[in-house]
């Protein structure tokens, strides 16, 4: 048993899945952020849903990011202090690679998962058909011909994630598919599997949420 917690979008979502197979979810995707209200009650309501307690949990697989920097901070938070704890693994996710599996494509096309990064900027990464990773995550600026080289390579290329429409509004292509949509737990249930069995942890300890920026706060107002 392994409880998966995604918070790295507006989407609060947590599941608990036995060996890979999700048996209790609960989300829900807000305009405001309501993670901190929610996700300790939404643990509890899977637990219940499972009919288990903390101490059946194995694992705690939380999704490390890019994304909101407010949402990651939570999630992992709550992640390494039931960890710890519980004294069980903390396992981590790529936002991205959980939320590419929201596509099923076939040969001869591609997924590009991307989240909003504001202005005219996404997070973004590349997987094939078979959800081998082409191209690490990384912060792009969207601009004329900024993913045309996958557009001209792939037969059908998927913009999927809340950075999607943004995207195609930039590559207006016949052969892209859009699919405006968030990260879920449900997607993380067979890759904290499969990192369980290879026993690929974190230190939860020294484990940080991978940013991908430096945070930007607000500039503060010139004191009169």
């Amino acid at each position: 048993m392994i409880l998966n917690i995604e918070t790295a979008t507006t989407n609060c979502s947590v599941s608990i899945a036995q060996e890979g197979l999700v048996v209790a979810f609960k989300e829900i995707a807000e305009l405001n952020y309501s993670h901190a209200e929610q996700l300790h009650v939404f643990i509890q309501e899977v637990l219940l849903e499972a009919a288990i307690s903390l101490s059946d949990i194995k694992a705690i697989a939380v999704s490390k990011g890019p994304g909101s920097y407010t949402g990651l901070r939570i999630g992992v938070s709550a992640a390494k202090g039931l960890c710890y704890a519980l004294n069980i693994p903390l396992i981590a996710i790529p936002t991205l690679k959980s939320l590419s599996l929201q596509c099923q494509p076939k040969a001869g096309e591609v997924v590009l998962p991307m989240l909003d990064a504001r202005r005219m900027e996404v997070y973004i990464s590349a997987y094939d058909h078979k959800g081998e990773e082409l191209h690490p995550t990384e912060a792009k600026i969207l601009e004329e011909n900024s993913l045309s080289e996958w557009i001209a390579s792939y037969s059908k290329v998927y913009f999927i994630g809340s950075g999607a429409q943004k995207a195609f509004e930039v590559h207006h292509q016949s052969n892209i598919s859009v699919l405006d949509t968030l990260p879920s737990a449900k997607e993380m249930a067979g890759l904290s599997f499969q990192k369980y069995v290879a026993k690929d942890f974190e230190d939860v300890a020294y484990f940080e949420p991978y940013y991908l920026k430096d945070f930007m706060g607000p500039i503060p107002k010139k004191k009169q």
